[in-house]
């Protein structure tokens, strides 16, 4: 499996993110709570090196709650913080202005002591596409402020948008790299929706998952899909999750791309309970 897309609008969203830097006090970085690390833009994380950042765990409703902790006390650091939010139902979101405040008190002291006059603190929310970036903005202003959907890319400009009267956001394009130098990382993505499915081999994705559960969680697989047993080949287990669910084409053939269909969005909606990919060491 080779995974590689960086379409146009991805070097543009690139550009713009280094032009407003400057303009912010706070970059607000959004990870996927399941791939903490896999859902990190290397490019990203280099640009905001010297920039107080806070890291929001997003969908941490769907990730394990136990590596969910675990990860939050590795990433945090100097000039760093880490909040663990479910941006559906609002969990965590209360935390995130008195986070941003506090990374931003020595920049505003600073301001203060030229003589200028105080403002709102500045942030730029970054991330890549689908990890809820627009939900989180939507959920934290308490309002529709930007646009959602459950496909990547949604969002195409960027919009300042104001939270309270002292905290203002700059919601900007999610941002995929170049390429895909760790194909492992790449899968990860494509597992929790972050790549587009039109460029992914869905059978393939979904079967390293399913091999996955097989291994670490069988239970799951054999609860929810009524299983005897699980084959050890992926295309099996896709073909008997596919025989259970009475996904069958004509001739009595099972359907497994189906039943991969079926899979993948049962991983990314909870539907199979919470799993962490990226386990902390």
């Amino acid at each position: 499996m080779n995974i590689q897309w960086y379409p146009g609008h991805m070097a543009r969203a690139k550009k713009l993110l280094q032009e407003n830097l400057k303009l912010v006090d706070v970059a607000i970085e959004l990870l996927d709570a399941r791939i903490p690390l896999s859902s990190r833009n290397p490019v990203v994380n280099e640009l905001l090196d010297k920039k107080p950042r806070l890291i929001i765990l997003n969908k941490s409703d769907l990730a394990d709650s136990n590596f969910t902790e675990i990860w939050k006390r590795k990433l945090t650091g100097p000039n760093i913080q880490v909040v663990a939010v479910d941006s559906i139902k609002g969990s965590g979101i209360k935390s995130v202005p008195s986070a941003v405040f506090k990374l931003a008190e020595g920049i505003m002291s600073k301001l203060l002591s030229k003589g200028r006059r105080p403002r709102a603190v500045r942030c730029m929310v970054v991330g890549i596409p689908n990890v809820g970036k627009s939900f989180f903005i939507n959920r934290l202003v308490k309002q529709k402020a930007a646009r959602t959907g459950n496909r990547p890319g949604v969002t195409r400009g960027q919009q300042w948008i104001r939270v309270a009267k002292n905290l203002e956001l700059l919601d900007t394009p999610g941002i995929l790299w170049p390429k895909f130098n760790d194909q492992e990382a790449a899968y990860k993505l494509a597992v929790t929706g972050a790549i587009k499915s039109e460029v992914i081999d869905i059978k393939e994705v979904s079967g390293k998952l399913a091999l996955w559960l097989k291994d670490n969680y069988p239970d799951v697989l054999i609860n929810r899909y009524k299983l005897t047993e699980i084959p050890d080949k992926t295309e099996e287990i896709l073909t008997v999750i596919g025989c259970s669910r009475g996904f069958l084409l004509p001739g009595g053939i099972v359907d497994d791309y189906k039943a991969a269909v079926l899979l993948l969005k049962e991983f990314r909606e909870g539907l199979l309970g919470r799993f962490t990919l990226d386990v902390p060491e």
